[in-house]
């Protein structure tokens, strides 16, 4: 049972000023918990009225259901008030004040009345008399299932969240329906709104759990308007001295003789106005932690850093109209752009984001969206109203797949997926934490238009397991934005990807995939299947470090040699050889030899340097071992290409892990005439491996050619000439 009262240190209005907090749909005046408690005492009202406790809850609800039942309301409060009478809060106010300014916060937000039923019973169950069955009996067994989900989580509060067994049972009860975390949610609210009679060391433990556990979760619901006020309350218990110098800022502020953003605001409303488009244009605060964040992002704050601007429209249309006008005639920054509304966050959020810059250099961030919008951003799943009435046909039409299910988002799904397949809790907290600090998401699309919604920093790995899940382990690959990509690759937001998975039934994940598993998803699957297979996880290329020389047909044939190590055949070795007539060199008698660091080929502008021994090596011009020759004060020697066509060249292919690819790839070799003279496979990393291949060609004209044929082969993502490099001539 909590029992809090009012604490001096959080955050509360400013004198002259206005208040930074997140602004409700109608500015509403916090509860009075005297006047509520007077009310209360005084018992409930005669049958079939409603008490006058709950006149403030019913106004609310009414704004956003007005032809709600309240009848359920009525009974609820009848039994919880009658339950709660004679137990007091610490504060000294009746105990039964707790459970109807939880109601009101979440009448508030627009929750339905079977929400709002549950809320006013959810401490019976656990510090009266009252029994589950009773509570199912009077009010039904959906009310039940919200009152027992709630009645669980109490047990995680004040630290316990720390236990990983008793969090993972919170999850779960919060993934059957989103309602329990919701009441949680404003529950935990009013405490924190109270906790002053606490003493400070379980203040600031108790804001802790909710900055490490219930914020993040609130981010994931999409319940911004809690999330806000919880991260000032936190903030203002955690960091007293930073909460302080922020209130400062806001009250510095509010006492300027000018406000950009009321003027900008002005001048919006012209625009739109002169462009027929019905908003309106409201100036929508920062809370204390969004000033302090900006702050430190920007050092000295100016006017328009203390809020931003919301305009609101009825249509998603009008949004897009809105948008041209600001950039058609106020000066836009571009690079602040960013539509929510094509591609919605995870937690439902849909807006449009843009800024634009006044004449002095203010400038003012704006969102764009409509009324429905704007109670989503600001209630999340709580505005979504009842998840098991039949939904409406516009909701059908709006559906994706991340919404389709309100009663269990899309990211609670996935997360309930992994901790399931979690090998301990241990590993389930701590991954579960790692996720829930990713207070940014990326949003990646899928070849057939679908989204993935992905923490920032997520890799291909993580991609390839919150698309196919445990199917990922055969993935060999992916294409972003149309490239070939490792699977190492790190992702932007906004990139396109295509998962490239192998055919091979027996494929495996590697070990190295955890180094770049961003996600828990991922991480879990991959631990989950190295924990199956203690002697797997580490990819073989079965032709791996296997070397190999070409005969005159063409044909390969494979040679005895290490790991690693290319096979020299014959005395000379595979980057050095007389070229005869194939290069003049303006020294006579002189023996040229071709640069193994940059493998010159017709028709490459070459150079040449005396070397021992009367050769001359050839190099291309851009070989980094010319620039340091010269440096050396190592004097040219005059070399050009004859009329011979052959050539030696020596390529490098990078692919990725498969079965039968190098037999495939020399085999394409061979079909375009090239000679293999030696190769070598190094040992494979992060599912890659890389080949270099020294070859001969009867005409340079057929570089190109081979070159495009040996990228054709499966699993090849890219091949290039040897790069200079700066080792001897």
């Amino acid at each position: 049972m909590s029992a809090e009262a009012t604490n001096p240190a959080t955050p509360g209005p400013v004198a002259g000023a206005v208040t930074p907090a997140v602004p409700r749909r109608k500015a509403r005046a916090r509860i009075d918990l005297r006047r509520l408690g007077r009310a209360a005492l005084l018992g409930p009202a005669s049958r079939g009225r409603l008490p006058d406790a709950i006149s403030h809850v019913v106004d609310a609800h009414r704004a956003h259901h007005p032809d709600a039942d309240l009848e359920p309301l009525r009974r609820a409060y009848v039994l919880a008030e009658s339950s709660h009478r004679g137990q007091m809060r610490k504060s000294g106010e009746p105990y039964i004040t707790h459970p109807l300014a939880v109601t009101l916060i979440l009448a508030e937000l627009g929750a339905e009345t079977t929400t709002l039923t549950a809320s006013l019973l959810h401490d019976t169950v656990e510090d009266t008399d009252v029994t589950l069955d009773q509570v199912g009996e009077q009010f039904g067994a959906e009310v039940r299932f919200l009152v027992d989900g709630v009645t669980k989580l109490e047990k995680v509060d004040y630290g316990a969240a720390a236990e990983p067994e008793t969090f993972r049972k919170m999850l779960v009860a919060t993934g059957n329906d989103v309602r329990v975390m919701s009441i949680k949610l404003a529950d935990r609210l009013h405490n924190m709104r109270t906790l002053g009679v606490m003493r400070p060391e379980k203040q600031a433990r108790i804001a802790k759990v909710t900055r490490d556990v219930l914020i993040p979760l609130a981010e994931r619901l999409g319940v911004q308007a809690l999330k806000t006020e919880l991260e000032d309350l936190v903030f203002a218990i955690l960091h007293p001295e930073e909460y302080a110098h922020t209130r400062e800022l806001i009250v510095q502020n509010a006492s300027r003789a000018d406000d950009p953003l009321a003027e900008m605001a002005v001048e919006m409303r012209t625009v739109l106005r002169e462009a027929d488009i019905q908003a309106e244009v409201l100036i929508r605060p920062r809370h204390f932690v969004s000033v302090h964040r900006v702050s430190r992002k920007r050092g000295r704050l100016r006017g328009a850093d203390f809020g931003r601007l919301l305009v609101l429209v009825n249509e998603d249309a009008d949004c897009y109209g809105v948008l041209g006008e600001l950039h058609t005639c106020m000066t836009p920054v571009v690079s602040e752009f960013k539509d929510f509304i094509a591609v919605p966050k995870f937690n439902l959020y849909q807006s449009l984001h843009t800024a634009v810059a006044r004449a002095e250099g203010q400038v003012a961030e704006v969102l764009i969206r409509t009324h429905q919008m704007h109670k989503v951003a600001e209630a999340g799943v709580v505005a979504l109203g009842n998840p098991y009435a039949p939904p409406s046909e516009e909701q059908v039409a709006a559906n994706d797949g991340e919404r389709a299910d309100p009663t269990r988002p899309g990211w609670l799904s996935r997360l309930l997926d992994w901790q399931e397949a979690a090998p301990d809790p241990d590993t389930f907290w701590s991954t579960l934490r790692e996720d829930l600090a990713q207070d940014r998401e990326i949003t990646v699309f899928r070849p057939d238009g679908g989204t993935l919604g992905l923490p920032e920093g997520a890799t291909c790995v993580d991609a390839a397991y919150a698309q196919y899940g445990e199917d990922a382990h055969a993935c060999i690959g992916a294409r972003v934005n149309g490239r070939l990509a490792t699977l190492s690759t790190v992702l932007r937001d906004g990139d396109t990807v295509q998962l490239l998975m192998g055919q091979d039934p027996a494929s495996e994940p590697s070990r190295e995939w955890l180094e770049h598993a961003h996600t828990a998803a991922a991480r879990i699957a991959i631990q989950r299947w190295l924990a199956a297979h203690p002697s797997h996880g580490t990819p073989e290329v079965k032709d791996a470090g296997v070397a190999f020389r070409g005969a005159a047909d063409g044909s390969v044939h494979q040679a005895a040699a290490s790991e690693g190590t290319a096979l020299r055949p014959g005395a000379e070795g595979p980057v050095g050889r007389s070229a005869g007539g194939d290069v003049l060199v303006d020294l006579p008698g002189a023996t040229v030899r071709l640069a193994g660091c940059c493998t010159p080929v017709p028709p490459d502008e070459v150079t040449g340097f005396a070397v021992r021994g009367g050769v001359v090596t050839v190099h291309r011009v851009q070989c980094s071992a010319v620039a340091r020759m010269k440096g050396a004060g190592r004097a040219e020697v005059g070399v050009r290409w004859g009329d011979t066509t052959e050539c030696r060249v020596t390529l490098v292919a990078e692919s990725f892990v498969r079965p039968h690819l190098l037999a495939d790839l020399t085999e394409a070799m061979a079909l375009e005439g090239a000679e293999i003279v030696s190769a070598t496979v190094e040992p494979p990393t992060q599912q890659r491996v890389r080949h270099t291949y020294t070859v001969e060609l009867p005409d340079a004209a057929q570089l190109p050619g081979l070159m495009r044929a040996m990228r054709n082969v499966a699993g090849v993502y890219d091949v290039s000439r040897a790069q200079p490099q700066t080792q001897g001539v």
